[in-house]
């Protein structure tokens, strides 16, 4: 863990969060607000107005922007969008919307240039990405090992943030839930989960696309219907909601309660990254599922991809935040109490330990309970400390983790607070409308959403392995793929921090690497862009219409 969060911290940095907003306002302005046409274009191309059975492609678009959504709308968007405001404060939904609206310009751009280089040696089964992209283009420039090289490292990331982000990710969250309100061991979770995806893209594009036209639309319907009623009852606080977010992205929140206290800095860093990770923009992974569409006008399925970041991060993304942070579960009150507060023990130069605590005002219906305190290290940072609670016949005591520290930890205050991670704590949020709402609500979507991710993002690493292996080592991939569902389960990942740091280097490296071949090639999407805007504002495509 401790080498993944070093691997973070440079492929997390400020500067490439800087790069990702830069290139969405770039091809906002170059495209002269592409979103624009997303939404008013890309909804009749989408509800089939187009579609031409005899194009090249094996799905029509809307099972490709179903299949690309089953990877955006998941449980990024109830477990991310919670991680992001735990770790980040309020102000991070703000950044989320940033994301969001020049995420739009960035999904366009990148599909329509995958669109432009798909492989079509079989028009039934295309293949396309940012792989095919950058062995094509630089072909075109007299650099095609160059452009081979770039590609391969494309899909090796591509692999890693699939089994991480697209598979782990999903699974852990869908165990948490589940055993939190169930009581489901984590292994048969995770045991149903492997056997489920395994049926659905072992049969390949055609049965991903047909089981995900169904799934998303339906558990989009569901998940925001029952948010729209909780916000309705909460509809007097959302004014001070909104002036909350907006004043929280420039200035520090105040840490209290479960909160540990945010800057302009953290917020911006949780809300960019959770959010490129929810609606993968920038990433150039969606793109592999679009080059699957039935379609001979590249424009016209990259301008469908810009409905992905609207759908999922301005609408999904947000009634998730505006419910969390309408519930206040985010910065709860504490749960127990510590009366006497102990010293810490030095047990090595920057490792430092709490004896066993004993708990008072403490209640839990398990025998086990998973806590953390608020304690402040080295220059006055203040972060969580995680550890458990165990009832015996003294009473409720609690064992915490180690803190990593340079001089002795001192406490914020004597509040113990019960830890809800990521899905968790959005069930959390919606049980404070009613007791059952998000117990069954959310693990209802946690399953469905999971299930849906894991299995488009299989797809993505199958489509990775085959530009990599020559269309060799597919089925041991995808074997591989599922068995890791099951290992995701196994409990190593306990905290929000852990969960986010699995996921976000996959998430990283499909970034810097995706948005680098979006960069160097955009030009070309962006020329195509103009000219099919320009036909279709000629009237070009005014008599198309659906075509069985």
């Amino acid at each position: 863990m401790e080498l993944i969060q070093n691997i973070n911290s440079f492929l997390w940095n400020d500067n490439v969060l800087y790069v990702v907003l830069a290139a969405g306002i770039l091809f906002t302005v170059w495209s002269g607000l592409c979103q624009y046409r997303a939404l008013t274009h890309g909804l009749p191309v989408t509800l089939g107005r187009y579609d031409n059975p005899s194009d090249p492609g094996a799905i029509n678009h809307f099972q490709a922007l179903s299949t690309a959504m089953s990877s955006t709308v998941g449980l990024g968007n109830i477990g991310g969008v919670a991680i992001a405001i735990s770790l980040g404060g309020p102000g991070a939904l703000f950044w989320m919307w940033v994301v969001g609206v020049f995420g739009m310009a960035l999904k366009v751009i990148e599909v329509t240039l995958a669109m432009m280089y798909r492989n079509l040696d079989d028009p039934t089964n295309p293949r396309g990405g940012p792989m095919w992209v950058s062995k094509h283009a630089f072909a075109e420039l007299g650099l095609p090992r160059l452009g081979l090289l770039i590609g391969s490292l494309y899909c090796l990331a591509t692999i890693i943030g699939s089994f991480t982000g697209g598979n782990m990710f999903q699974a852990w969250n869908v165990a948490d839930v589940t055993h939190t309100f169930f009581g489901w061991p984590r292994l048969l979770v995770g045991a149903i989960l492997s056997i489920t995806v395994g049926l659905v893209i072992i049969g390949g594009i055609k049965r991903i696309g047909k089981v995900t036209s169904i799934i998303v639309p339906v558990m989009c319907v569901m998940y925001l219907l029952a948010g729209a009623y909780v916000l309705v009852l909460n509809i007097a606080s959302l004014p001070s909601i909104f002036s909350m977010i907006i004043a929280s992205a420039f200035n520090p929140t105040q840490a209290s309660g479960a909160f540990v206290g945010g800057t302009m800095g953290s917020a911006m860093l949780w809300g960019m990254k959770r959010a490129l990770y929810s609606s993968e923009a920038g990433l150039g992974s969606s793109a592999i599922a679009h080059s699957a569409a039935k379609t001979d006008e590249p424009v016209r399925e990259g301008i469908v991809a810009g409905l992905e970041p609207f759908i999922d991060t301005l609408v999904v993304c947000t009634i998730t935040g505006l419910i969390i942070l309408s519930s206040g579960v985010w910065n709860q009150s504490a749960d127990g109490l510590i009366n006497e507060l102990p010293e810490f023990e030095e047990i090595s130069t920057t490792q430092w330990q709490l004896p066993p605590v004993p708990i008072a005002n403490f209640s839990s219906e398990q025998n086990i309970t998973p806590v953390f305190i608020a304690v402040t290290i080295d220059d006055g940072e203040l972060i969580r400390v995680h550890g458990e609670i165990v009832a015996d016949a003294d009473g409720h005591r609690a064992l915490f983790n180690n803190v990593t520290s340079l001089h002795p930890p001192s406490f914020r205050d004597n509040g113990v607070f019960k830890s809800y991670n990521g899905a968790t704590l959005t069930a959390h949020a919606f049980n404070q409308t009613h007791d059952w709402l998000g117990i069954y609500l959310v693990t209802i979507a946690a399953w469905f959403f999971a299930i849906s991710t894991i299995i488009a993002q299989g797809y993505y690493g199958e489509q990775a392995v085959y530009f990599l292996f020559k269309g060799k080592g597919i089925l041991s991939f995808k074997l591989t793929y599922c068995f890791a569902t099951f290992v995701a389960t196994f409990g190593f990942i306990t905290t929000d921090r852990q969960l986010d740091a699995v996921t976000t280097t996959g998430t990283g490296l499909v970034l810097i690497s995706g948005l680098s071949i979006t960069l160097l090639f955009g030009y070309k999407a962006i020329k195509e862009y103009h000219r099919y805007i320009q036909r279709l504002s000629a009237g070009e495509f005014d008599n198309s219409e659906p075509q069985e």
